[in-house]
């Protein structure tokens, strides 16, 4: 039944996506050139601050126990086999973008980490030579010349935009482990997964968001330019070195710190520029 509602599924998605790049005003410009697209800035620090309120009440505390409780080793298992759950999506989102070698590489590390790997559990692709890379549906659609539209903050999952948040829905829609939940009327497994996969997440980026937490001028505005900046290096497919600041609302493929990771120079400097007025 999905299935054959799943054009019309993406169909929307792309209607969606294309009234939100077209409906997008420029925004204001900083002194330092960055265009802050930010219309409802008001209602959005409104969420952000009562997300940082979940984070530090309920997110920051499981991310803190999973890392007490869970050794290290255990924990790159872990987070080698939710992204081998997610290389379907990144898959299918390098074949859309005509990115026909990171497609290879995608397949390959299936094919390697879900054998070799036992069922993903380990990450023996990337010592083969075969690196692990972000893609969405985001991504995708920035590719094919869509148009970010304005920063939002999303309630739980935080930053965002129109263009990221019609990928996530689509990449949800398309995740094979998504669909044989629902096929199975187990989406608790679903909702599970990626809950789980938000809290190693946050595990990953503790030290680096608390430093910049602690030394920005406006914490707000140093979360968004750091999204944008993540963002915009994923869409070029470049390496990146900046935390996460949504984890819950990765629920597909994502590039990370590791633990205790320093924060990067460009964040430090960013951190300690004030925010829009």
């Amino acid at each position: 039944m999905l299935f054959r509602r799943l054009p019309l599924f993406v169909s929307g998605l792309f209607a969606l996506g294309l009234i939100a790049s077209g409906c997008a005003a420029p925004g204001p410009t900083v002194a330092g050139g960055e265009s802050f697209n930010d219309p409802i800035e008001d209602t959005n620090r409104t969420i952000f601050g009562i997300n940082q309120e979940i984070d530090k009440a309920v997110i920051l505390p499981a991310a803190r126990a999973y890392r007490w409780a869970v050794i290290p080793p255990m924990r790159q298992s872990f987070h080698d086999f939710m992204q081998n759950l997610n290389a379907p999506v990144v898959f299918a989102n390098d074949v859309l973008q005509g990115q026909l070698g990171l497609a290879s590489q995608t397949f390959g590390r299936i094919a390697i980490n879900s054998t070799m790997g036992f069922g993903g559990m380990f990450d023996f692709a990337t010592q083969f030579g075969v690196p692990y890379h972000a893609n969405d549906f985001g991504i995708t659609l920035a590719t094919w010349g869509f148009d970010e539209g304005p920063y939002v903050v999303l309630p739980v999952l935080g930053p965002s935009n129109p263009r990221d948040t019609v990928g996530m829905i689509a990449d949800g829609l398309a995740d094979p482990g998504d669909q044989v939940a629902s096929a199975y009327h187990r989406m608790w497994a679903s909702l599970a997964r990626a809950v789980v996969s938000g809290i190693d997440e946050r595990s990953r980026n503790i030290e680096a968001l608390d430093d910049i937490e602690r030394t920005s001028l406006d914490f707000y505005a140093t979360i968004r330019s750091l999204y944008r900046q993540r963002r915009a290096a994923q869409i070029r497919h470049e390496e990146n070195n900046l935390p996460n600041p949504s984890p819950l609302g990765s629920l597909g493929p994502t590039q990370t710190l590791a633990p205790h990771v320093a924060t990067p120079p460009q964040l430090r400097q960013l951190s300690s520029t004030p925010g829009s007025q």
